[in-house]
């Protein structure tokens, strides 16, 4: 709604729409976005996940579209994330070399991560 308003108005200094789409674009640019569902829901790339080193380690604070929110502990334990609240356990899924599915409550996330092979041994 606030880009809405200057495009209405006529008159010299407003932006153009192009200008507007270019600003949104680069704004937007950064985000890192993964797929996430909630319920039994599709998959879409709609949630965006921030990233903060907290006293426990990284912090994932994933964003859906409404609004809502997960916060993630990354572990060095081999088991992924978890939740960061406690509230409900997060149920982690490989699903290939290079990514995770974490389950929390009925909200679906896919991550990329590093995987390692349990089954080599040295």
């Amino acid at each position: 709604m606030l880009f809405s308003l200057p495009l209405a108005a006529c008159g010299r200094g407003q932006p153009s729409s192009e200008q507007v789409e270019a600003q949104q674009r680069s704004e937007t640019a950064g985000d890192t976005r993964i797929a996430c569902a909630r319920g039994d829901a599709a998959f879409a790339s709609t949630c965006t996940v921030e990233r903060a080193q907290g006293s426990d380690g990284l912090v994932l604070t994933i964003r859906h579209p409404d609004g809502a929110f997960r916060r993630l502990l990354v572990t060095q334990d081999g088991r992924g994330v978890i939740a960061a609240d406690g509230a409900e356990v997060a149920k982690v899924t490989i699903t290939g070399a290079d990514g995770i599915e974490v389950a929390l409550g009925g909200d679906r996330y896919r991550l990329p991560a590093t995987v390692k092979d349990a089954a080599k041994t040295s």
